[in-house]
């Protein structure tokens, strides 16, 4: 499925007409395809909050999971599409549409890069190391807290319950796309001390590596040449695959 709308007509129509397209797409989902010889990348960005069920202020940036969730989708069944770069400068949000983001891009078999930029805060640490290599630029922030909800909440062993459980699942899914153990994601979660205000811990750049949170430290042409180098990977694959079935 390609996320491009086709014309007829003359070359310059199609040309203006294209353009057109990758400024809507730009406006409508943050994102942009680029084409050339060494492979087509898309690049969707993660920014401001992660809006789940409830719809946020129109004051607030903020990601739409119901609009991210369908294009993943799309993009791992599209053809025209060789890889996919993520570009995170989140303040986190919504858990299970975060979650829910991160483990669609966890299960893509297309080439997957993240770069975080900014911040990659809170639900933002799962989106961040759920492709395939994730990049974080030295200026960057990243925080790592225990699950919190807004609103009212019942004060009843079966709440605190349910939060340890969610708890766990953050846990055990950066841990199992990453390089950090459980343990020691754990204890940066429940750090006292380090937030004047809350618990948890705030990591930058070259700690987030030092710690195995994020793969490497580099900026956007590593993280394009990192894609690049899947995308040769992945076709070395497929010539190898199809040459042992002739």
């Amino acid at each position: 499925m390609s996320q491009e709308t086709r014309t007829t007509g003359p070359a310059g129509e199609n040309d203006n007409q294209n353009q057109s397209d990758a400024r809507q797409r730009i406006v409508d989902f943050g994102s942009a395809i680029s084409r050339n010889e060494r492979g087509n990348i898309y690049t969707l960005t993660i920014v401001g909050q992660v809006e789940g069920h409830q719809v946020l202020p129109e004051t607030v940036k903020s990601t739409k999971y119901e609009h991210v969730m369908p294009l993943l989708a799309a993009l791992e069944q599209d053809d025209e599409v060789d890889g996919v770069l993520l570009l995170l400068n989140t303040v986190g949000g919504d858990i299970e549409a975060g979650l829910g983001i991160a483990e669609l891009i966890a299960g893509m078999r297309k080439p997957t890069v993240s770069l975080v930029l900014g911040g990659g805060h809170s639900i933002g640490v799962p989106l961040a190391v759920a492709p395939r290599v994730s990049m974080i630029v030295p200026s960057a922030s990243m925080t790592i807290h225990p699950v919190r909800m807004n609103g009212t909440v019942i004060a009843a062993p079966q709440t605190f319950n349910y939060f340890e459980r969610i708890q766990e699942r953050i846990v055990s899914f950066v841990a199992k796309n990453s390089n950090i153990s459980e343990k020691k994601f754990l204890n940066l979660m429940l750090k006292t001390g380090e937030m004047a205000a809350d618990v948890g811990s705030v990591i930058y750049g070259e700690e987030a590596v030092n710690l195995g949170l994020i793969d490497r430290i580099g900026g956007l042409g590593d993280a394009l040449d990192c894609l690049y180098d899947q995308i040769a990977q992945a076709r070395r694959e497929r010539e190898e695959n199809l040459a042992s079935v002739r």
